[in-house]
């Protein structure tokens, strides 16, 4: 083609644009500029584009700040909210990084590398009444992220980016003013936050070491060949198309990922460097400061798994780098096959379980250990041996300075196993969960106990295990304790917990859910309901204010109201509006909807969503409909019908900036229907019967009732649905346009599994060669436009997809276009992608949708039917 169509107005970096057009039979890529001239210029054009005006206004609109009031200080007085300047810049995706086995990182900054591309302007404090506001200072030059309270509220504490690397900054709350707390670049490429200590006085972050050299450099000549061996054993890997490629790579990440532990005054700045440099991954300081959970990573790597299957060890740290116990060791995990032996180990020597630092204001961690089975010469004698023996007791023990055996003191012991435990604030009352049987038929119960008077428990909550959804009693309530951590929220009396969850009801299409909260007296389980949400709105606790939950921030919302939070009094009964959002697209938001199902031929029963362009009315003539869906697996009619039981039908349109609903702007309905794919354990068997079913269904259906002109129907989908889109196209006759985002287009590039399918390419051929459009390409009809990120690091999703199907399609004298978005991953997220992709859009679905292009044909070309 003549590269003189193309529009070079701006400099940009090179977005691969790709084309093909059938005329009959085929248009060749050197085709003159009178057939061009037919083909709109968004179409063919090398450049970042702009979409229509009112397409750019409503996409851009979906980025603007929205106040929750969620983040509060201690006193739940200031609110700290992030300042966004919209979606992220082309710019910094395109700073130099490195992906080495799915480690990515930003090697100038020593950082993650989506602290680089995924930052915001700022933050800002809200005050509780909605009215007053603090802004944050930011330094001059820095995009900034991860804020977060210091435990007494007096100060913000953030991370700043700049292009050389990441300081901690620390704000005043009352002013907003900043000033840099750390001396040395932090080490960001897998601890990307800090720690503050209970008291507020130091910061903890992992730092470059000291002294380090130059990373390692890349070999001008290669210094090996690759070499590659199998596992030992049949091994079912997921196709991972991010893996290490030679010596280099891992030299690399043991370069970037090796820190030290430090801890930095707040006021005088000055820094201590705690244990050895390591691998470090996580750090979890104790709420005095002179204790660490660290893990980090250990072993050697992998060339068949991604760089974070490697080996990692977590251990406890003094202060001075002593390691008091080495907590978990886990290898390389290069197989996907478990290691059924763990379980046995356990039964031989007890571990410690749920360790964590203790919540009740208390020092030291906590744990739990069950006492050890009897011994056996074989499992049945085992058996009978339990049986016999006095119960198994599970025990809950502090684990005090100095972190010995001898320092291990017993808090509570029960018969059976224990789920989990938790304190209330005074740390005097103890609440025990337990767990009956598996899965979603468990049975739970807590218990609280008064370990002043440990002898007797009182029944708090339980959850039988076939309780309906509409008869669930909701969750335990906690709240932040005195060192930090979580803890059951009691009444100020302590005589009381707090129950909040969701009601439902038989008939979700009439009745909406409704949240609540109880309170239940602890030792007569009395249950008493203190607030729920109105039936006509849906309301939720974004925040309680105080001890008794008497004042909440409760949220509100409906299919027309957008959604803003209230102060809600519940012993004055003050209820008043605090924030003031507004809805950045109320003209899609008002206009019509409808929602209904339908019944395909072999009688299963799918809902389906359709709304009406902006202005149209029922009676006016039925407009161009673009259809977006992403296929699901299920067992049975039952198994697909039990995701209606949460419905809401309060729920505000959510609308995003890459939201088909914008279409309504531009004259089209947007159709988003459920696609099941249904066939107990192996529903792709039916696959192509069932998409092309359920499409036809809901065509005839949408075109009965007026909503939709089926002669003029695009359709399309992102990942699994720019898969299900392109078999749509080959299986079907029906739609004249497909916009299929960052697909597989062939399943015998994922031999070893995909989505909810668990067979085997050789396992299950027939179905994996009937569901890769790529080798029925022949058959497509209609118009296809592809986009693929450049760097899409997805499983399934490898970029050559996109490239294979286009070269297929071109071969075969097809309409079709690829767009290929540089350093974009597994989703559009830069802002000149975003709009260049809906000025594509728009101007493709035009063109073959509402337009009558000549070179366009809709002939069936061996394409099968509708039913």
């Amino acid at each position: 083609m003549d590269r003189r169509m193309f529009d070079f107005v701006r400099g940009v970096p090179f977005a691969a644009l790709a084309f093909s057009f059938a005329a009959a039979p085929a248009v060749a890529q050197n085709a003159d500029r009178e057939e061009l001239a037919a083909v709109p210029a968004a179409i063919v054009t090398e450049d970042y584009l702009e979409p229509p005006a009112h397409i750019a206004a409503a996409v851009l609109a979906q980025t603007g700040n929205r106040v929750s009031l969620g983040n509060g200080d201690p006193t739940n007085t200031w609110f700290l909210q992030t300042v966004s300047d919209g979606l992220p810049r082309l710019e910094s995706f395109a700073k130099p990084h490195l992906n080495l086995g799915a480690w990515r990182i930003d090697p100038a900054a020593y950082r993650n590398r989506r602290l680089t591309t995924r930052n915001s302007a700022g933050f800002q404090l809200v005050h509780r009444d909605g009215q007053q506001t603090i802004d944050i200072e930011v330094p001059d030059g820095a995009r900034v992220s991860g804020a977060s309270w210091s435990p007494d509220g007096s100060q913000i504490g953030f991370l700043a980016h700049f292009d050389d690397g990441t300081h901690v900054y620390v704000a005043d709350a009352s002013d907003g003013d900043s000033r840099q707390v750390t001396r040395d670049y932090l080490l960001a490429t897998n601890v990307t936050g800090f720690e503050w200590s209970q008291d507020g006085s130091e910061i903890f972050v992992v730092l470059r070491p000291e002294n380090q050299g130059p990373p390692p450099a890349k070999p001008a000549v290669p210094e090996t060949p690759m070499v590659r061996l199998t596992t030992d054993t049949e091994n079912r890997l997921r196709t991972y198309f991010d893996l290490l490629e030679d010596p280099w790579e891992i030299e690399t990440i043991r370069y970037f990922a090796t820190g030290q532990l430090a801890a930095i005054d707040v006021d005088s700045r000055d820094v201590e460097r705690i244990g050895p440099e390591a691998m470090l991954s996580s750090i979890d300081a104790s709420p005095d400061g002179q204790l660490f959970e660290v893990s980090y990573m250990d072993g050697p790597f992998s060339y068949i798994v991604p760089a974070s299957s490697v080996g990692s060890k977590t251990e406890l740290w003094t202060r001075d780098g002593t390691v008091v116990e080495v907590l978990n060791e886990s290898e390389l995990r290069e197989s996907a096959v478990n290691n059924d032996d763990d379980d046995e180990e356990e039964d031989e020597a007890p571990e410690k379980r749920s360790l964590t630092w203790r919540t009740d204001g208390g020092p030291g961690m906590m744990f739990l250990r069950r006492d050890a089975a009897p011994e056996g010469d074989d499992e049945e004698q085992e058996e009978e041996q339990e049986e016999e023996a006095e119960p198994r007791m599970d025990r809950l023990f502090f684990w005090l300075p100095p972190y010995t055996e001898d320092s291990i003191e017993e808090v509570y012991a029960v018969e059976g196993q224990m789920q989990g435990v938790a304190f209330d604030a005074s740390g005097d009352m103890l609440f025990v969960t337990r767990r009956r049987g598996g899965g979603q038929n468990a049975t739970v119960t807590i218990h609280a106990v008064d370990l002043n008077a440990p002898d007797e428990e009182y029944l708090v909550y339980e959850r039988e295990g076939d309780t309906e959804l509409t008869e669930e009693p909701g969750a335990l309530a906690y709240m932040s304790g005195p060192n930090g951590g979580r803890v059951v929220r009691t009444s100020a009396d302590g005589s009381s917990v707090f129950l909040t969850g969701t009601q439902y009801f038989e008939n979700p299409d009439e009745d909406a859910p409704r949240p609540f909260a109880d309170r239940v007296e602890i030792m007569t389980g009395e249950t008493e309901r203190i607030w729920q949400s109105s039936a006509d709105v849906y309301e939720s606790i974004e925040t309680v204010l105080d001890r008794d939950m008497n004042e909440m921030i409760v949220e509100r919302r409906s299919p027309t109201m957008y959604p803003n939070q209230y102060y809600v009094n519940l012993e004055t009964g003050e209820d008043r509006q605090v924030t003031f959002n507004e809805d950045p697209t109320p003209e899609i938001t008002a206009t019509h909807r409808e929602r209904f199902m339908i019944t395909r031929p072999d009688g299963f029963e799918s809902m389906v969503e359709v709304t009406m362009p902006v202005d149209w009315s029922p009676g006016d003539p039925a407009p161009p409909a673009m259809f977006w869906f992403y296929p699901s697996e299920y067992e049975d009619q039952e198994d697909y019908s039990e995701g209606f039981e949460r419905f809401n039908k309060n729920s505000f349109p959510n609308i995003g900036t890459r939201s088909m609903q914008i279409l309504t702007l531009h004259g089209y309905a947007v159709v988003e229907p459920d696609l099941p794919i249904v066939g107990g354990d192996t529903p792709n068997d039916n696959y192509v019967q069932d998409l092309r079913n359920t499409l036809a269904s809901v065509i005839d259906s949408i075109a009965k009732r007026g909503l939709a002109d089926r002669e003029r129907l695009g359709l399309g989908g992102h990942s699994y649905g720019a898969f299900g889109t392109a078999n749509a196209m080959v299986h079907t006759p029906f739609f004249k346009a497909g916009i299929a985002g960052d697909g597989n287009y062939n399943r015998t590039l994922t031999p070893a599994a995909f989505q909810r399918e668990r067979r085997y390419l050789w396992e299950a051929e027939q179905v994996y060669l009937e569901m890769s459009p790529f080798l029925v390409a022949d058959r497509l009809t209609g118009a296809l436009l592809m986009y693929h990120g450049m760097d899409d690091h997805n499983v399934g999703t490898h970029p050559d997809h996109a490239r294979r199907m286009f070269h297929a399609l071109n071969v075969l004298g097809k309409t079709a276009s690829l767009y290929m978005y540089p350093f974009e991953d597994h989703g559009p997220a830069t802002l000149e992608t975003t709009m260049d992709l809906w000025a594509r859009w728009t101007v493709w679905l035009d063109t073959y949708v509402k337009g009558e292009d000549p070179r366009l044909t809709m002939q069936d070309d061996g394409a099968d039917g509708g039913m």
